[in-house]
């Protein structure tokens, strides 16, 4: 009897049946993680936008952020569906470049979290998508709205010489229980300008008066500052 053996390439793989027995999703399972992904997309955008503290909100963002966890659950149920599909996916995002500045740290983590609300509810996670983007909206509202009770500041002096320095920090070392030194750039011909970080517990902005009575200070400057603050 005589027996006829066969090898089995990777290759051969993709050309049997293989493919054929990969089941398609439903219709029905497609409408339900796309409506749940626009749901879970306009409850990211609106804790965004609660969360929001600049000045000019940006509502591209927002709709950026929906439309993202819709597109990633439509990515996660081609991928699931069809193995082919999904080694293509994965060759055709590996070449994807973004180069959209991110204007506040905060921002990454909603982008993560909706590209992950996308990636749980395509692959069918519906109770860990729902309870878990409740909780990280719970914490979000909770602690980025949280108000401190200092203000920090930049405070920009230019001034002539030591003396005036001198004078300067003396009156800093009265008015502002904490601050620290950011820069110091001395010039011939302009003089010096000190770079002073600050914190205030009240908004009052008497002492910048005072600074700018002293003998030798030509210019003093006080902005908001929300980058990172001093520990």
């Amino acid at each position: 009897m005589n027996t006829t053996t066969k090898t089995l390439h990777f290759s051969d793989i993709f050309k049997s049946s293989f493919i054929e027995k990969i089941g398609s999703i439903s219709a029905l399972d497609m409408v339900i993680a796309l409506g749940l992904a626009f749901i879970l997309g306009l409850f990211i955008m609106t804790v965004y936008k609660k969360t929001f503290k600049g000045v000019m909100y940006s509502s591209s963002f927002g709709v950026a952020l929906m439309s993202l966890t819709l597109i990633t659950t439509l990515i996660i149920l081609a991928v699931t569906s069809n193995v082919v599909l999904s080694l293509g996916m994965v060759g055709a995002l590996s070449i994807v470049r973004f180069r959209s500045a991110i204007k506040e740290p905060i921002e990454i983590a909603f982008l993560f979290w909706a590209i992950s609300g996308g990636i749980v509810l395509g692959a069918g996670l519906i109770p860990l998508a729902i309870f878990g983007s409740i909780f990280i909206g719970i914490v979000m509202v909770l602690f980025v709205n949280k108000k401190s009770n200092e203000t920090p500041y930049i405070m920009v002096i230019n001034y002539e010489d030591d003396n005036s320095e001198k004078d300067v920090l003396a009156v800093v070392n009265k008015k502002v229980p904490k601050y620290l030194i950011k820069s110091k750039t001395a010039s011939r011909h302009n003089g010096i300008e000190l770079t002073v970080e600050i914190r205030l517990k009240e908004a009052t902005t008497d002492f910048l008066n005072e600074l700018s009575k002293i003998e030798g200070v030509s210019n003093v400057v006080m902005v908001s500052y929300n980058g990172d603050y001093m520990g």
